[in-house]
């Protein structure tokens, strides 16, 4: 199989793959108990708020007529099949759909208010990732054995037994002024200083900067270990191998043989983040997010997922799926790239 058959199959496969998460994913969530149904009907009987106040002017029994009207406006009254094609094809892989929880308005305008943000924080989180880790782990491994490497060591490990969403709690604590005694140097929250809009260019940079750095950093050591070990043992491996020991018994420096030949193989198993990129940017990191209080993707999911709102998180899943799969793809076409040796005969 050449390698143009194998990037086109795998690009159908995307199609088949996709229905089977969309629609295991879509019948999970009308069979399972606590759905919008549930959580309106038990509101009904406690508070009747919001949604439920639709159907009753008062509290307590809810009456069958009531559950069918709940049903029937949640569009839980119509058969399986029809609720499935409503929403593959009337509401456009649910992204026409309108929201539960944000009226008036559909899953697709929510994800374009906040997909900007997580563009912004998924692409610098991830290239300053790559950016960190690729040189440390060369030089981890250019060191293998020696102080820095044992002290560096130390470091990655610390930063991969901490999750993210607590570094950023201690970072909070320690720079945004959130206990006392502590610097108040970074803001604490949001994406915009409430002045954001009356400062000049340099202004809104900076801004944007401040707020930004926290959360960065968050997202950075998550993937810090990984990344960087990864590195180093790709690259230690590749200096082991027969052709790098002919480049040096030829007289050639340990500089030429990593720059110019081992670099470049030892790259193909970072290769497998580069994919990552695409869903990395789009759904953000949730709890992340939820601490800084920033207004992107990852925050949108969990507000879906905690409202029950059913359209917009099946509306997140789709898109991140067909991200996520054309990822994949995209982390085949890489490793091709880095290193034209690979073959897909078998």
């Amino acid at each position: 199989m050449d390698r143009r058959t194998y990037f086109i199959r795998r690009l159908l496969l995307v199609i088949p793959t996709f229905f089977g998460i969309t629609l295991s994913c879509f019948v999970l969530l009308h069979f399972v108990p606590g759905g919008p149904v549930e959580m309106a009907i038990l509101s009904m009987r406690g508070l009747a708020t919001g949604e439920s106040a639709r159907f009753t002017e008062s509290k307590g029994a809810v009456s069958e007529e009531q559950r069918e009207a709940i049903k029937a406006h949640y569009g839980f009254d119509r058969p399986m099949h029809v609720r499935l094609y409503r929403w593959y094809v009337t509401d456009r892989l649910g992204l026409a759909a309108e929201s539960y929880k944000f009226s008036e308005k559909t899953a697709w305008q929510l994800i374009k208010e906040r997909f900007p943000v997580s563009l912004i924080f998924g692409f610098t989180g991830f290239f300053l990732s790559y950016l960190v880790c690729i040189p440390l782990g060369v030089a981890k491994a250019l060191r293998h054995g020696k102080p820095f490497d044992f002290l560096s060591s130390v470091v990655v490990f610390i930063g991969y037994a901490v999750p993210p969403f607590a570094f950023g709690m201690v970072l909070k604590m320690l720079f945004a002024g959130t206990v006392d005694g502590f610097w108040d140097i970074f803001p604490a929250a949001g994406f915009h200083g409430l002045d954001y809009e009356t400062l000049s260019f340099w202004g809104r940079a900076k801004d944007t900067a401040s707020h930004m750095f926290l959360p960065v950093a968050c997202y950075m050591i998550g993937s810090f270990a990984v990344l960087t070990i990864l590195m180093k043992n790709s690259l230690l491996d590749e200096i082991g191998k027969d052709y790098v020991r002919t480049v040096l018994a030829k007289g050639g420096s340990m500089k030429r043989a990593v720059w110019r030949h081992a670099f470049r193989a030892s790259l193909v198993p970072i290769a497998t983040g580069f994919g990552s990129i695409l869903t990395v940017m789009f759904a953000g990191s949730v709890l992340i997010e939820q601490v800084f209080e920033i207004p992107g993707m990852g925050r949108l999911s969990l507000e879906a997922i905690v409202g029950r709102d059913y359209p917009l998180f099946m509306a997140i899943l789709s898109v991140t799926s067909i991200l996520g799969l054309l990822g994949n793809v995209l982390s085949d076409f890489c490793y091709v790239l880095i290193d034209p040796r690979i073959s897909f005969q078998k």
